[in-house]
């Protein structure tokens, strides 16, 4: 018997599958802003965007789909502990990005939104946390 899941979950899930979808988009459409927040000791800059571009892209539409919702909540867990060293890089080169701020508070507060990401991505996808009768989810 399958488990019922919640109306949240469902939500953020919808969400953030739309949102990864989108933005993996802007990789292609404006990849400039992307390329500046990559580390210097990386090489093919805008390969690296394209190719974290498809995989956001993927793991958004696979968030959407059941059948491949949780293969996608783990691709979408290991690129965004993959990218977050770009996040790190645009904090401490104070790199500035369209019209993204650059401020410290701003990466004060993106920093760790790294990590709530990564939390719901995996939440919303079903790999872990409880199930409408409060068991642990175990898989």
């Amino acid at each position: 018997m399958k488990e019922k899941e919640s109306g949240g979950r469902k939500l953020v899930r919808t969400a953030l599958g739309l949102i990864f979808a989108g933005i993996g988009s802007l990789h292609f459409a404006m990849p400039e802003g992307f390329v500046k927040i990559v580390p210097p000791f990386l090489p093919e800059k805008l390969w690296l965007v394209y190719i974290s571009g498809v995989f956001e892209i993927l793991g958004g539409l696979g968030l959407l789909i059941p059948r491949t919702r949780k293969a996608a909540g783990w691709g979408l867990l290991v690129l965004l502990v993959a990218v977050f060293p770009a996040n790190i890089y645009h904090a401490l080169a104070k790199v500035e990005v369209g019209g993204l701020p650059s401020n410290p508070l701003y990466h004060l507060i993106r920093l760790p939104a790294q990590g709530l990401l990564i939390w719901l991505a995996g939440w919303s996808a079903g790999l872990f946390g409880k199930t409408k009768k409060g068991n642990l989810k175990s898989n």
